[in-house]
């Protein structure tokens, strides 16, 4: 009997999308043709000058991650990266153009490049990581493909959490979907790009941790406060976490962990349990 694919297994599992979300505040995005090996956090297969320059920026920079993007047919002499501020209240993109991989060593990160407007839509394409995203991320690529210019929509390498493809991150909002049937994601990324938050797909924003994920989601839930500005965090303070709303009142969340479902995390390894955050409003 063939083995069920992890994101059908977390799905039958029950497992919760929420507070699931990568957590990172600062993404450096990579264009790299062709295919990608199964971990590109250390540069993967780039020239060792652009290697060294993406492990010396990850090291530097906290709360960073690394992501290789391509967009398939795309054909340019030079190649792009960018460079994503992600915060509650900063985001920016940094725009580089590239005369090869090899140049990339030469490229000023914390000053350099071009700041450009508008958003960045990565969907996880990476199928040497999993199938689940290699098959389900295309379909969901190929829905978004013709509503977003060239340079705004990009098959990404891993972002984080296979058994929830089809997995799509709009930067630099922060906001990270899973379970994204191709059908939603036209509507989905369109609604997040005006800054609403489709609350059904959404595993959380990538500024906070997954406590502070639980507890935002809990607040939306019960207070309709969708848009992507609609809250602020305020702090956290043991399991509760606050948030300002733009409705002028202050909103609590009691976070709890427990012990997740055991399902696969990949396809192809054996099932182990999740961790799991849950929120609730205090009574």
């Amino acid at each position: 009997m063939t083995a069920p694919r992890c994101c059908e297994a977390s799905l039958e599992a029950g497992e919760l999308l929420s507070a699931t979300a990568a957590f990172a505040e600062s993404w450096l995005l990579v264009e790299v043709r062709g295919g990608w090996p199964r971990d590109v956090s250390e540069g993967g297969t780039l020239p060792e000058p652009a290697r060294s320059a993406l492990r010396a920026w990850a090291e530097r920079v906290p709360r960073s991650r690394i992501l290789f993007v391509r967009r398939p047919g795309r054909v340019a002499e030079r190649s792009l990266a960018f460079l994503v501020r992600a915060r509650e209240e900063e985001g920016e993109v940094r725009r580089f153009e590239l005369d090869g991989l090899e140049a990339f060593g030469d490229v000023d990160l914390d000053g350099g490049g071009e700041r450009v407007p508008g958003s960045l839509v990565l969907v996880c394409g990476h199928g040497s990581r999993d199938r689940c995203c290699a098959e389900r991320g295309t379909a969901a690529y190929r829905a978004l493909e013709g509503g977003l210019r060239e340079e705004q929509l990009w098959v990404s390498s891993h972002h984080g959490g296979h058994r929830f493809a089809p997995n799509v991150l709009v930067l630099p909002a922060g906001l990270h979907f899973g379970r994204v049937p191709p059908a939603e994601a036209p509507s989905l990324v369109a609604r997040a790009l005006s800054g609403t938050i489709e609350l059904r797909r959404y595993r959380g924003r990538t500024c906070y941790e997954p406590p502070v994920q639980a507890a935002e989601h809990a607040v939306r839930a019960a207070t309709g406060l969708n848009g992507v500005g609609d809250l602020a965090l305020v702090g956290v303070e043991g399991g509760v976490v606050r948030f300002r709303g733009r409705d002028g009142g202050v909103h609590e969340a009691v976070v709890e962990e427990a012990r997740g479902p055991a399902v696969p995390p990949s396809c192809g390894t054996q099932p182990e349990p999740q961790r799991l955050f849950t929120a609730g409003l205090p009574a």
